[in-house]
Parts: C-alpha cells; sequence; structure tokens
C-alpha cells in the first residue's frame, strides 16, 4: 500500500500534499520534529521525531519503500528514499529518480564550495509562489496516481 511521506519541517506545500493524499485515499505521514498542529483528517498522521540534525531524514528513510512516494528538498534525502525504491517529488515539482539524482547531487556539492570559498556569494534563493504551488500540484497528482496503480 502507497504512503505518501512528507520532510514538513519547513515544507510549503503541506497542504498542497494533504489535499492530493485525501483525494487518493492514501495515508499521509508529515515528518518532522515538532510545532505543527495535529492533523484532522483520519488518513493523515503527524510522526515527530527527536530533535537533532537529519532526525527526520533517518526517520523517512528508514521507512519509505518500494511504492511510496517522499515528498523533500533535501537532495541526500531524496537520494536515500530512491535508493529505498521510494519515488521523490521535491516542493517546487520536479520528480527525482536514479536518472537525475547525481547530478543534482554535484550541482549542490559544487555550489556548497562555491559558496564556503566566497561568503560574500548570493544564495539562490529564490521566489515560491503559485506557479510553483501549480507545478508541485500536477507532478505529486501523476507520481502519486502512478505509485497507487503500481502498488
Amino acid at each position: 500500500m502507497t504512503t505518501l511521506y512528507v520532510d514538513a519541517d519547513a515544507c510549503p506545500v503541506k497542504a498542497e500534499a494533504e489535499r492530493v493524499a485525501v483525494r487518493m485515499g492514501v495515508e499521509m505521514v508529515l515528518v518532522c520534529n515538532g510545532g505543527l498542529r495535529m492533523p484532522t483528517h483520519p488518513l493523515v498522521r503527524l510522526q515527530i521525531v527527536s530533535e537533532g540534525p537529519d532526525a527526520a531524514d533517518t526517520w523517512i528513510a528508514q521507512n519509505c519503500g518500494l511504492g511510496d512516494v517522499v515528498v523533500t528538498g533535501d537532495l541526500p534525502l531524496a537520494d536515500r528514499c530512491i535508493k529505498a525504491g521510494a519515488r521523490v517529488v521535491t516542493h517546487a515539482g520536479e520528480e527525482l529518480s536514479d536518472a537525475n539524482i547525481g547530478p543534482r547531487l554535484a550541482a549542490r556539492d559544487l555550489m556548497a564550495d562555491l559558496r564556503a570559498a566566497n561568503p560574500f556569494h548570493p544564495g539562490s534563493g529564490g521566489t515560491f509562489g503559485k506557479a510553483e504551488r501549480a507545478r508541485f500540484l500536477s507532478t505529486l497528482d501523476r507520481v502519486l496516481g502512478a505509485a497507487r496503480r503500481a502498488g
């Protein structure tokens, strides 16, 4: 059975993910260190993990598997989930897979090196608006639907 896992700390699309999961009748697990309201829908549950770096990531990676879908913007977590057999969707609506995670991780590492070499280099932070939310909804709908059919 398919489960939708959401790396919920700082996730800008929790409400959108919940709408898709509820519409499709898929269990959704919001994983975080705390600070979120308890979900009211019976298909949605909150998994609070211990404080600390990567505690939510570790929990998700250990619990997801074949047929599941994970929503995260964390590329190392995405890589671990893909290796576990899950499908991954970023907050911006990009599906990550074996075919594209390697280059994305390499680019991430390169940018970290560039920022370390030049602390005055501006970050790549952009805006997150209606177009990004729409792209996320479309991709999640497609990926979650495919995962349900395959499972």
